[in-house]
């Protein structure tokens, strides 16, 4: 008798088990997915933020070119770029800072302005941020 109460048993724990193996499976994919594209996303927003200090660091670096610290006259917006700047200092180390200026004269007063665009980082991480500056 007790011999043929387990041969006509139909268990569902393989299935089961198969069910609840495959749904971890997904979940921790979904997971590494989701942790790939957020550590990509934060070193994309460092990388943005590199570049906007870059830019920042390359117009100021340009307003002390444009008008020396010594009172000597103002250097004329003739070249192109105007100033470009390599860093290697820690934390911008290896952003670069393209300054382009252009003048204009109204009457005595000339105002200058200076576009600096800041790049770090290569390939798919690479940002490039824009800040613009006048000065008279």
């Amino acid at each position: 008798m007790c011999r043929n109460a387990f041969t006509h048993q139909r268990g569902v724990g393989l299935p089961l088990a198969i069910f609840v193996i495959t749904a971890l499976a997904l979940i921790i994919t979904a997971m590494a997915q989701l942790q790939s594209s957020s550590s990509a996303t934060v070193a994309l927003q460092v990388n943005s933020q590199r570049a906007f200090y870059a830019a920042e660091s390359g117009a100021q670096i340009a307003m002390n070119v444009l008008f020396p610290p010594d009172g000597s006259a103002a250097r004329a917006c003739t070249t192109s770029p105007f100033y470009s700047q390599t860093f290697t200092a820690t934390g911008l180390a290896g952003c670069q800072a393209n300054v382009e200026c252009n003048s204009v004269t109204d009457g005595v007063i000339t105002v200058f302005t200076l576009q600096s665009t800041g790049r770090c980082g290569n390939g798919a991480d690479q940002a490039q941020r824009t800040i613009e500056v006048r000065a008279q």
